[in-house]
């Protein structure tokens, strides 16, 4: 997948998880809009009709997000599938601010690090085997930690609570028949 790609697919998909956190959980969904399948510990599964297709996701937010910054915004953490282009395990970084340019995100799991390449206020693996690794260690693990650096040069670090992904995990590909 190219990076424009990746790049327009991860957008579309952070708008969508922030709108779904935003809406009441007693409002109708409409077709194309997210819908929630289950709530499992820190992680929170959903499925979203795009162009007619099918798409899966799990989001969780951080427990804990440091970093001397004035203003940030929504932080997420998803995991993605998507069937229809034979895409699973799709992990992505929404940070809240835009990145130092060329800078790499370091992401961590019980101790086992993984580098995330950036783009402005995204990050994501760098193929789909690191994606595959990340999806697994996310499911087995207990805390992630997510450390990057802004535009301006601020370091941040985020953290994680995996309680729940495991189960978010199962329930996005049982939504998506994988």
């Amino acid at each position: 997948m190219t990076l424009v790609r990746n790049v327009r697919d991860f957008t579309k998909l952070s708008l969508l998880g922030v709108a779904v956190l935003v809406l009441s959980a007693g409002q109708s969904q409409a077709q194309n809009e997210p819908e929630m399948v289950s709530v499992h510990g820190n992680w929170t599964a959903y499925t979203v009709m795009e162009d007619g297709k099918k798409v899966c996701y799990m989001v969780s937010r951080p427990q804990k997000d440091e970093g001397n910054y004035s203003k940030r915004g929504d932080i997420f953490a998803l995991i993605t599938h998507r069937p229809s282009e034979n895409t699973n395990n799709v992990f992505s970084y929404m940070t809240g601010y835009p990145y130092k340019s060329d800078s790499e995100v370091t992401l961590t799991i019980d101790g086992e690090a993984f580098a995330l390449f950036t783009y402005e206020e995204s990050a994501w693996a760098p193929d789909s085997k690191t994606d595959k690794r990340l999806s697994d260690a996310i499911q087995s693990g207990s805390t992630m930690i997510v450390k990057g650096v802004s535009s301006r040069g601020t370091n941040t670090t985020d953290t994680f609570s995996l309680k729940g992904s495991s189960a978010a995990h199962k329930a996005i590909s049982d939504s998506c028949g994988i």
